[in-house]
């Protein structure tokens, strides 16, 4: 029984083993980073991933590009290089950082500038090929869509799907933006306040177009505000506070988390500028220069101290960094510092001060004793003679040579221009015709240019009604048929034609008040005549009506291109010419203008947008007085900021005149509706409105594409 108990225990003992030994299997089954290693091939930086097992597929990631890092994730891969940071320093290649969370390992490459990539998959072994950083733009648009289409098959634009805002159980608050794909390129940077992000390559549908106020969360984001601009999905988040920020994507989903900087109150606050590691320093009466020892030992500094330092320093500082210790201990002693390399030279403010103007006084003696050379310089873009003076205008306003105190050149260097050739000589020293090779290549480049357009619509709009009416009456007989009254009024006119018979002229009537409207000549008339049965006395009606509706629209289109930052300016119009009396008596001609302007000055933003300073005219002729031509003017000066190729009404003039008239005939006007008979209503209606749109674009884009 004992022997049965024994094999049976055997056998479970065994059993143990193995499951261990089945579970270490699976262990060891599971993907590792063995090794991350960077090389320079054929112009190519290639970062080899060697692991454990092959990898099933390519990994997924996703570029930022300020600053420029390439993230990728493994997942169910661990960590097995037993370090997190792997330092390269050549070619494009800062370092790697390798992090293992929630079961997936990401490397993140650290590039000094936005490049391109590819993945290559050797057996146990992931090669990351980037392009060459002269490939890459070193920003704006060119270089963040060329990351985009290296990493996308498809150069379509991409839309964002969601945007959600949640707190964390911290009291941070997460942004979280849902992606068609893993493969949408991001820019994340700092501004002012606030987080701005650029999804490149990207639309917004119009759900999504709005700005999310977020204020009542209790988190350090306030508000949300996602919009289009261009081809790239922009999104601004405005927090308050002192907070921090971190961003990660994991497949089609990015998340931002903003949330409050801690403070912890036990420990001092890293003061502005130091950086180095920190350290904890408890003495009681040692000595200065054991002191600085002891830093010397901290941080692997060279440290050369002065005969001159002495005395002793107590002390008790914790978790402070070491270049803020040394500072405060300096501070104390009234001591100054010299770096050269990993070299410290401490020694008191005075013997450094003296030293520093020792060695400034031996270098001006030995630039005054240098030799002196003489170099051209080819100026392509500008003016040789523009450069000279502002290379040899002295700080009192005034230009010269030698002997002057020059802006850039030394006291014993000269200069000339050469305008036949656009070529600048320089003598001056060694040191001084560097410089200036230096200065040269800043200041002799393209001036981007803008080409600004104006359109000034002037929109009329005219409207006219009027109602009249002609009453007369005459009698065929003796000319003792017309009254006193209607003979004195000129009803009518009554003759004696060739044959003896009497006749009548109608043109005169008792009322004589037609319809009319300023600048329409024709009306409609409708007219009858009523006979006694013997057709010797009769009365005339002529009733007359019009309306008249009309609008028109001029259009002024004025466009002119100008550098960045200089004045333009573009006229069309006439001069008319006017008497002017001289104070001797004498009578001379001016003139003075009638035109359509515009004058514009244009600055480009370093973000690519424009701003104008503008000035508008758009003067007409107006009535003609004694004293001359009348001038219409409308005027607009104003300055705005454009994006490019964007369109603004800068400004507009609306006027609106109605005017309505009655000319009536005196008391008989007045009577109820037979009053009507005896007057005429006109109405007018009038409006005018003008509207100036600006459009400004850069031109420099034209010419790239052209290249």
């Amino acid at each position: 029984m004992m022997g049965a108990n024994h094999g049976i225990l055997a056998r479970a003992r065994w059993g143990l083993a193995l499951g261990g030994l089945l579970l270490s299997s699976l262990a060891w089954a599971q993907a590792r980073i063995e090794s991350v290693s960077g090389s320079l091939q054929s112009g190519t930086e290639v970062i080899r991933v060697d692991f454990s097992e092959p990898l099933a597929a390519d990994p997924t990631g996703f570029v930022v590009q300020s600053p420029a890092r390439i993230a990728l994730d493994f997942p169910g891969v661990t960590n097995g290089t037993g370090k997190s940071v792997v330092d390269f320093n050549h070619g494009n290649l800062r370092s790697a950082n390798i992090v293992e969370a929630s079961g997936r390992s990401r490397i993140v490459l650290n590039l000094k500038t936005a490049a391109t990539y590819r993945t290559e998959r050797q057996g146990k072994a992931l090669l990351i090929l980037l392009d060459p950083a002269t490939a890459a733009a070193p920003s704006g648009n060119a270089a963040a869509s060329k990351i985009f289409e290296s990493k996308s098959a498809s150069s379509d634009v991409a839309p964002i799907r969601d945007v959600d805002f949640r707190r964390g159980s911290d009291g941070s608050g997460r942004v979280v933006i849902g992606l068609s794909n893993s493969q949408v390129g991001v820019d994340l940077r700092q501004e002012g306040k606030g987080l701005v992000v650029d999804f490149l390559r990207s639309s917004l549908p119009e759900n999504l177009r709005r700005k999310l106020d977020v204020a009542d969360f209790g988190t350090p984001v306030q508000a949300i505000s996602t919009t289009q601009q261009g081809d790239r999905v922009r999104m601004r988040v405005d927090a308050v506070g002192d907070w921090e920020h971190s961003a990660y994507q994991s497949d089609n989903q990015f998340v931002l988390e903003i949330r409050q900087k801690k403070v912890d109150t036990s420990k001092l606050t890293q003061g502005p500028g130091y950086s180095g590691e920190k350290l904890s320093l408890n003495f009681q009466n040692i000595e200065v220069r054991a002191l600085l020892q002891v830093i010397a030992d901290f941080t692997n500094f060279n440290i050369v101290t002065s005969d001159t330092v002495t005395g002793a320093l107590t002390l008790r500082l914790k978790d402070v960094p070491w270049d803020q210790a040394l500072q405060i201990i300096m501070d104390a002693k009234g001591l100054g510092m010299r770096k050269s390399g990993s070299v410290l030279w401490i020694a008191p403010k005075d013997e450094i001060d003296a030293r520093t103007k020792r060695d400034y006084e031996a270098a001006m003696e030995i630039q005054k004793l240098e030799p002196l050379r003489t170099q051209g310089f080819q100026l392509n873009y500008a003016k040789a003679a523009d450069i000279l003076q502002q290379l040899t205008t002295s700080s009192g306003g005034g230009s010269g040579t030698a002997g002057q105190s020059a802006r850039f050149l030394s006291q014993r260097g000269s200069a000339i221009a050469e305008p036949r050739t656009n070529q600048l000589f320089v003598t001056d020293t060694g040191t001084k015709l560097e410089e200036l090779k230096a200065l040269l290549a800043t200041l002799d480049v393209p001036v981007r240019q803008v080409m600004i357009e104006a359109r000034i619509v002037e929109a009329r709009d005219t409207f006219g009604r009027s109602l009249g009416v002609k009453f007369g009456g005459g009698a065929l007989g003796s000319n003792r048929a017309l009254s006193t009254g209607i003979a004195n009024q000129g009803a009518s006119s009554i003759s004696t034609d060739t044959s003896g018979k009497l006749t009548t002229d109608f043109s005169k009537n008792f009322v004589n008040l037609p319809a009319s409207v300023s600048g329409v000549n024709s009306v409609g008339q409708v007219a009858f005549s009523v006979f006694n049965s013997s057709m010797t006395r009769f009365l005339s009606l002529e009733l007359s009506a019009m309306e008249a509706d009309g609008d028109g629209k001029i259009i002024s289109n004025p466009r002119l291109v100008t550098a960045d930052q200089n004045k333009a300016l573009i006229e069309q119009g006439t001069e008319y010419p006017y008497s002017v009396t001289a104070p001797n008596g004498a009578t001379t001609i001016s003139f003075k203008k009638a035109v359509l302007k515009l004058e514009v000055t244009p600055q480009i933003t370093p973000e690519g947008d424009i701003i104008l300073d503008l000035d508008v005219n758009k003067d007409s002729r107006g009535e003609t007085t004694t004293q001359g031509v009348a001038i219409d003017t409308k005027h607009i000066k104003t300055q705005v900021l454009v994006e490019n190729g964007g369109t603004v009404v800068i400004g507009g003039i609306f006027e609106m005149e109605e005017t309505n008239q009655v000319n009536k005939v005196p008391m008989l006007g007045d009577i109820p509706v037979l009053g009507h008979l005896f007057k005429n209503n006109t109405k007018a209606s009038t409006k005018r409105e003008m509207l100036v749109f600006i459009t400004p674009k850069m031109l420099n884009q034209l010419r790239t594409a052209n290249n």
